[in-house]
């Protein structure tokens, strides 16, 4: 059998309990929402050994298309766990974070949707200008500008 080789990555999954607000957060970083819809039925089931299951899901692109974010709403069954409120040194799914091309003028645009700085926007050496936000529903994002771009 031939060896499998990976070819990209294809998307990071973010549950959350209001899709219309997730949405609009992650449009606001500049995500395009690709399309929207319902996962239900036996094969999701077999997927993820949930069983019935109702799940409303959109799934946003990065302007250049080559990474998503698929964003779930599960109706059924009701969630069971939450730790969008945990530090950045817990075990799990932490955050994601994407690059941006003027990052004070984001932050301060989120800030006003109601977004929380963690920390401060640092800079890293000559290479970056960095910070972590906390969007709708506390969902942790980091945010980073690349300095002298080429």
């Amino acid at each position: 059998m031939r060896k499998s080789k990976l070819l990209e990555m294809n998307n990071v999954g973010i549950v959350v309990e209001n899709l219309d607000n997730a949405i609009s957060f992650f449009l606001e970083i500049g995500l395009i929402l690709e399309g929207r819809g319902m996962v239900e039925g036996e094969w999701a089931a077999q997927v993820t050994r949930l069983g019935n299951q109702s799940v409303e899901m959109a799934m946003m692109v990065t302007p250049d298309g080559h990474n998503r974010l698929e964003i779930s709403k599960f109706l059924i069954p009701e969630t069971i766990s939450d730790h969008r409120k945990a530090p950045v040194n817990s075990l799990g799914y932490l955050r994601v974070m994407f690059r941006v091309d003027n990052i004070d003028e984001l932050v301060s645009r989120l800030i006003k949707k109601g977004a929380e700085l963690v920390g401060e926007i640092v800079q890293y050496e000559d290479a970056y200008r960095l910070c972590y936000i906390r969007g709708t529903e506390g969902i942790l994002v980091g945010l980073a500008q690349q300095l002298n771009e080429k």
